[in-house]
């Protein structure tokens, strides 16, 4: 037995009215704001030279700013992380750093597949990436940091630059929009460490430039911090892969510059 096929012609179903901010509904924003504020009460890894811990919460950053786009996105998640920060203050050391990590990450995400007059808003996020391991790789230098142990400590950063200036970029972006499982959830892992590779130094930069942890820390740094991003990347595919394909089968309304 065979499905005949639609001979209509497809319909497309659109907001005409509401709170919205950037063609997301400001209901959108605060639910996933509250999924981030929630998130950040678990910490998952330690933070060397700093003390404290990383929350769960960045490994999501960045499936939101693919489910509400660019601008939409980085509010939704700076709103969540902020109040985090005073909800769950165990797993924050700098509140402006962790912040600004949301806001980057998020936005660094939606802009990923962006097109027509935002088809260039990626490259803010590369740029502040690039000025971000200029930052930290030169202060780790003067501080008598060998240059082999600089890349091999910031090898998540460098490689995160690259895929994102790449048109790998554009090919984790369509993985995430595929309907094929696998897919979606190899864009959604690797998407999550390219893109939260730009957020994590700009923030080290600035952590760095305030504790100036010893030379031999970043020897210390080297096996943990791909292990920390691959956790975040197995959050963002996990639930991520989840919430899409939730979204998908009860057929809700995609924000405008949502990329799934």
């Amino acid at each position: 037995m065979t499905l005949s096929q639609p001979s209509g012609e497809e319909r497309r179903v659109q907001f005409l009215g509401g709170a919205s901010i950037d063609g997301a509904p400001v209901a959108y924003l605060i639910v996933l704001a509250a999924v981030v504020t929630v998130l950040a009460f678990i910490p998952f890894s330690a933070v060397l030279g700093m003390g404290g811990s990383f929350p769960m919460s960045q490994g999501v950053y960045s499936l939101v700013g693919w489910l509400l786009g660019p601008l939409a996105g980085a509010v939704s998640s700076g709103i969540g992380t902020l109040i985090g920060v005073f909800v769950a203050p165990h797993t924050t050391r700098v509140w402006y750093v962790s912040v600004m990590s949301a806001l980057i990450t998020s936005f660094a995400a939606g802009a990923m597949a962006a097109g027509g007059k935002r088809r260039l808003w990626w490259i803010l996020p590369f740029v502040l990436g690039v000025l971000g391991f200029a930052v930290y790789v030169g202060r780790g230098l003067q501080n008598g940091v060998a240059l082999s142990t600089a890349l091999m400590t910031t090898f998540v950063n460098w490689s995160a630059l690259i895929l994102y200036l790449l048109p790998t970029r554009s090919l984790f972006s369509r993985w995430i929009a595929s309907t094929h499982v696998a897919k979606m959830a190899a864009g959604l892992f690797l998407g999550t460490w390219m893109t939260y590779g730009l957020a994590h130094v700009c923030a080290g930069a600035i952590t760095y430039l305030m504790f100036n942890w010893p030379a031999e820390v970043w020897m210390t740094l080297i096996p943990i911090i791909p292990v920390e991003f691959a956790t975040r990347g197995a959050i963002g595919a996990v639930i991520g892969t989840g919430v899409i394909a939730g979204l998908r089968a009860i057929g809700l309304v995609k924000p405008t510059h949502a990329a799934y």
